[in-house]
């Protein structure tokens, strides 16, 4: 299941390139983003371009701020197979995934990062995904998957999620962003008896 709320940009107000003040499941921190249809074309990524197989109508951009950043803080389950318990005792591991992009040849990205928290909400661990650079991208808008898969650190109760897009030239900020989502598994824990 993932932890994160509209991770596909398809919830809330946009369609258009048109940056927008709220985003469903997000805080927005700095700049405002945009919520773009992929039928929008213009330069924009389509549903020809490379991204995820199974993309919904829209995808997040950095609209035309220099950096936009989206947070959204997730509690982790309390209880159950990836709860709690479970995570004290180093058995559960947490995938962080999202298809990041951007446009032709510029250099204009988006970043994905997970920190989990203690109950204190001290940060106890981080993982970052991104930018995809436009060699990456073989100077074409495209968004590729990129993903970090790790155990969720002892102790760990919450996870803040940040969505960076920052623009390196021009007037639009075309970092690009979709598919974004943080999932739980539970590790089986290791049998007994003899080795």
């Amino acid at each position: 299941m993932n932890l994160i709320v509209n991770g596909d940009a398809e919830s809330g107000p946009g369609g258009s390139a048109d940056p927008v003040a709220d985003v469903n499941g997000w805080d927005v921190w700095e700049g405002a983003p945009a919520l773009v249809a992929y039928s929008l074309g213009g330069g924009y990524p389509t549903a020809s371009d490379p991204g995820p197989a199974a993309r919904g109508s829209r995808f997040f951009s950095g609209g035309n701020s220099p950096r936009t950043t989206l947070v959204q803080d997730v509690a982790l389950p309390a209880h159950g197979r990836t709860g709690r318990q479970a995570v004290d005792a180093g058995r559960v591991r947490y995938t962080l995934a999202g298809w990041l992009g951007g446009y032709a040849a510029q250099e204009d990205g988006a970043r994905l990062s997970v920190e989990f928290r203690d109950g204190r909400g001290t940060p106890v661990a981080l993982s970052v995904l991104g930018p995809v650079t436009a060699a990456e991208r073989r100077s074409r808008t495209a968004l590729l998957e990129r993903t970090a898969s790790a155990a969720v650190p002892p102790g760990a109760r919450s996870a803040r999620v940040l969505l960076v897009f920052t623009r390196s030239g021009g007037t639009s900020n075309d970092g690009y962003a979709d598919a974004v989502s943080l999932t739980l598994t539970a590790i089986a824990k290791p049998s007994g008896g003899h080795q």
